[in-house]
């Protein structure tokens, strides 16, 4: 399998305004998508304290907001910020290519 084949298409770019977020099902899974500043990211959308969908949360320059109880998580490393115990989301390689926002998702970069 070439690596290129592993990019998943998820959504126009004019889909996911800016600093904010949308949910995207494929695959079996639903991650969020977040268009930041100069970049798009993608998480897990399901928060792991009470399963709040992230890409619902508010976004302040790399961190969302989980909207349910406030717990934040760094959108690069999908980990907890300033969380009394380390739990994090995972995060996947993201590009744009034509338009399109893709992301690897058989390869998470954080496994729980």
């Amino acid at each position: 399998m070439s690596a290129e084949m592993l990019w998943t298409p998820l959504a126009q770019t004019s889909q996911i305004p800016l600093n904010e977020g949308r949910a995207i099902a494929v695959e079996g899974r639903e991650v969020a998508v977040f268009h930041l500043e100069d970049r798009f990211v993608t998480i897990d959308n399901r928060c792991p304290h009470k399963g709040g969908p992230l890409c619902d949360g508010i976004v302040a320059g790399s961190v969302v907001v989980c909207p349910l109880h406030g717990r934040r998580f760094d959108l690069d490393s999908g980990a907890a910020v300033r969380a009394s115990e380390p739990v994090c989301v995972a995060t996947f390689a993201t590009r744009v290519r034509d338009g399109i926002v893709q992301a690897q998702l058989e390869h998470p970069r954080r496994v729980f």
